[in-house]
């Protein structure tokens, strides 16, 4: 208990999934938590683990611009950003050679957009406070050729490693006391997984539970991960136990990158 005692904390698409694994994590080691999120169940979420909530399109700077401020305006410093809202559906299919464009740009928007005006606008308020930690949320798919499905998903997160990398040399370099790092998740029990199962089923006219355990076959340690697992990697590289750790990837997975 307490390895964020007295921080100050954003966590983004915190209303489920991750993001609320990630928020509870921080609540529990003492940190001062808001969780953003589109979805309006948020502010139910936040109350149950004792967290902020605002009403927050990671898409739009204004939006991003204004939860900071909030931020600022409750607790007069933020040293941890969570960026961690994404999305992975889309409507048609997503291969190189019939992804539409308009599903490409709508997930850009928000893995990638998203992240990049996280980082824009938190880097100087945590500056000023002092330093701290940023944390941007990846996927494994960024680390190796998206497979059926996943094609604009995983262009996206693989952008979210690079501006990572670029972000933590950026913040040594001026001197800001901020580490930047990412966490790769393998396949994390979720709402957003299973809809992904689903649609994946579909597609391919498969039974669902076959689906989920032809995954499942894959992974090395025998079993998913759960949305835990990933908030543990992401809580040591917000807290202090990572002081000297910029720039770089956990990867949150079971194995499963080991057989890719």
């Amino acid at each position: 208990m307490g390895r964020l005692q007295g921080k100050v904390a954003i966590v983004t698409g915190g209303a489920g999934g991750i993001g609320l694994a990630i928020a509870k994590r921080f609540c529990e080691e003492g940190a001062n938590v808001t969780i953003s999120d589109v979805n309006p169940k948020g502010e139910e979420v936040a109350g149950r683990i004792g967290a902020m909530f605002v009403h927050h399109d990671v898409s739009d700077e204004q939006n991003w611009h204004t939860v900071v401020d909030s931020v600022l305006t409750r607790h007069k410093v933020l040293h941890v950003l969570a960026n961690n809202a994404g999305i992975g559906a889309v409507e048609g299919r997503a291969d190189p050679e019939e992804a539409r464009l308009e599903d490409w740009r709508r997930i850009f928007a928000v893995n990638a957009e998203g992240v990049f005006l996280g980082c824009k606008v938190a880097i100087a308020a945590i500056a000023r406070s002092g330093g701290g930690s940023i944390v941007n949320i990846s996927s494994l798919i960024a680390h190796i050729p998206s497979p059926p499905g996943f094609f604009a998903y995983g262009a996206s997160k693989a952008s979210v490693v690079h501006m990572t990398r670029t972000v933590a040399l950026y913040c040594a370099r001026k001197g800001y006391a901020i580490r930047c790092n990412s966490v790769s998740p393998g396949q994390a029990v979720t709402p957003a997984q299973q809809q992904m199962w689903a649609r994946h089923a579909r597609d391919r006219g498969q039974n669902l539970q076959a689906v989920i355990d032809q995954d499942l076959a894959h992974i090395p340690m025998g079993k998913f991960q759960e949305p835990v697992d990933v908030a543990n990697a992401v809580l040591f590289l917000a807290s202090d136990e990572a002081r000297y750790i910029t720039g770089t990837n956990i990867i949150v997975d079971g194995g499963l990158e080991l057989i890719l």
